[in-house]
């Protein structure tokens, strides 16, 4: 079952998060409520990041609306191994990305992975199961299982804006890496989730000039 919080919810885990970690304090000062991004989830959703991602949003957008037309609004597996891969990319994907849909879609088929029945696995089962198909990586799955499929205690430690939040975060000289941020994370369970979120909330008002960064305490 796909839980996603609340409002009332995320305010309350952001509360615990700071609770736990002081250095949170300025990201939930100066990041304004929000609420769980949530997206859809199964096959078209991990299709559609796949589609969406290393182009703009307006790109991701427009490109994303010619595969559902071109699919007659049916993104299921059979309807994307219907099509060729040189179909595909008169949607406007880019090859690699066509060759993708068709791994993500052989993989349902085959019963490599069941999005049906994604739930039933941890987070750590369901990250193996995905970054076994062709295409997808750690931070997609990551990301996939948080934001398309609600799970609460997911952090995406490959995150670029999410490694440099937790920088200005802690006051420190250099971004942690992948592992390093995972690492990081850990004394945010079980709302690692609502802490990327904050996060990566964070991260885009300081790029924006909504908020002024201010040097941590020692």
């Amino acid at each position: 079952m796909v839980l996603v919080l609340i409002p009332a919810d995320i305010a309350a885990a952001r509360l615990a998060l700071v609770a736990l970690d002081p250095a949170l304090a300025q990201a939930h000062a100066q990041t304004a409520p929000f609420d769980w991004r949530m997206r859809t989830g199964g096959f078209e959703g991990l299709f559609r990041m796949i589609v969406e991602q290393q182009v703009s949003v307006a790109s991701a957008a427009s490109v994303w609306k010619r595969v559902v037309e071109g699919l007659h609004g049916e993104i299921t597996p059979r309807t994307v191994l219907a099509l060729e891969v040189d179909h595909l990319r008169t949607f406007g994907l880019s090859g690699q990305k066509a060759r993708y849909g068709h791994e993500i879609a052989r993989a349902q088929v085959d019963g490599r992975i069941d999005f049906d029945h994604l739930e039933t696995l941890s987070d750590a089962e369901a990250i193996a199961r995905l970054v076994a198909i062709k295409g997808v990586g750690k931070w997609t799955a990551e990301t996939f299982l948080m934001l398309c499929e609600g799970r609460l205690d997911i952090f995406p430690g490959g995150d670029i804006a999410l490694q440099e939040a937790i920088r200005w975060a802690d006051g420190a000289a250099l971004r942690p890496r992948e592992q390093e941020a995972h690492a990081r994370a850990e004394i945010w369970r079980p709302h690692r989730s609502v802490a990327a979120l904050l996060l990566w909330g964070w991260y885009v008002a300081v790029k924006r000039g909504e908020v002024v960064l201010e040097p941590a305490n020692p």
